[in-house]
């Protein structure tokens, strides 16, 4: 079973194999449907589309941020008609890091579901190795998903701001560093962050080649910025839950298990005026 991460080598020796899911969860916020034109274009062969906004996330209410949770039996009819079930190895990717993909990752381990792992080095590492790809969309043979919902897996804001004013939790901000400190923000309409938050941005977790830095190195980068605090008490925000989720998928590599998810994050924390609101470092 894999947990984190799968090789380009290890997915490409299991293409042929039934009981493992290839997922293609490329998506631009900036523009929504360029996700699906490229894998209409050419994908991993076996490889389902999952759209962030249409599959991904539930229905916006104007005070739950930009990509609320579904509902966990109809994201659970979802994934049954992927052709997921509870003895499906998944794998997901996207071509922008992993910072897409890890939303899924995060989603199925929310759900029960221990068996799926990122692409290590993405869309751009296979392409790059000049492996196969198609625009054939696969026969998909629905299963049953039955969800074991982990609801210890997620942080409210009210947990965020007990976390902000107490320091019982630490809260890691995985957005960019401009993001963060307010100088610029192009999603949400109030820049800045939650007072007391750390920032480290998702790409940090990253090599200069793309792909996920080591277990070694992730121990390291996350061992100085918990500094003893047990990762039960960590709690993980970004703009939208999204990228977030790359910081947990990091910390699992690192073998720091455990920590939590807000995940209605920036863009549901400003969506209440009575919620502060930090800029700077």
């Amino acid at each position: 079973m894999h947990t984190t991460l799968v090789s380009t080598e290890q997915l490409a020796l299991h293409l042929p194999d039934p009981n493992w899911v290839v997922m293609d969860c490329r998506f631009t916020l900036t523009d929504t449907e360029a996700g699906r034109k490229a894998y209409a274009q050419g994908h991993i062969p076996g490889a389902r589309y999952a759209h962030l906004d249409a599959d991904l996330s539930g229905a916006k209410n104007g005070g739950n941020g930009r990509h609320p949770l579904p509902d966990p039996q109809v994201f659970a009819r979802t994934l049954g008609a992927w052709g997921i079930d509870h003895q499906t190895q998944v794998v997901v990717y996207d071509d922008s890091f992993g910072a897409m993909a890890v939303r899924l990752w995060w989603m199925l381990r929310w759900l029960g579901h221990d068996a799926v792992a990122l692409l290590d080095g993405g869309l751009p590492k296979w392409q790059r190795e000049q492996r196969p790809l198609t625009p054939d969309v696969p026969q998909v043979t629905p299963k049953p998903f039955v969800p074991q919902v982990r609801s210890d897996m997620l942080a409210g804001a009210d947990a965020v701001l007990d976390a902000s004013q107490t320091h019982s939790a630490l809260i890691l901000d995985a957005r960019a560093e401009m993001r963060f400190i307010g100088e610029m923000e192009p999603l949400d309409p109030v820049a800045g962050h939650v007072p007391h938050a750390v920032n480290l941005p998702f790409d940090d977790n990253l090599s200069m080649s793309g792909a996920m830095m080591s277990a070694d190195e992730l121990r390291e980068l996350y061992g100085e910025v918990l500094d003893g605090k047990p990762p039960q008490q960590v709690i993980h925000m970004c703009g939208s839950g999204v990228t977030a989720c790359h910081n947990i998928l990091a910390m699992e590599i690192a073998g720091f298990k455990g920590s939590k998810l807000y995940a209605g994050s920036w863009s549901e924390w400003v969506a209440d005026p009575a919620h502060p609101v930090a800029k700077g470092y």
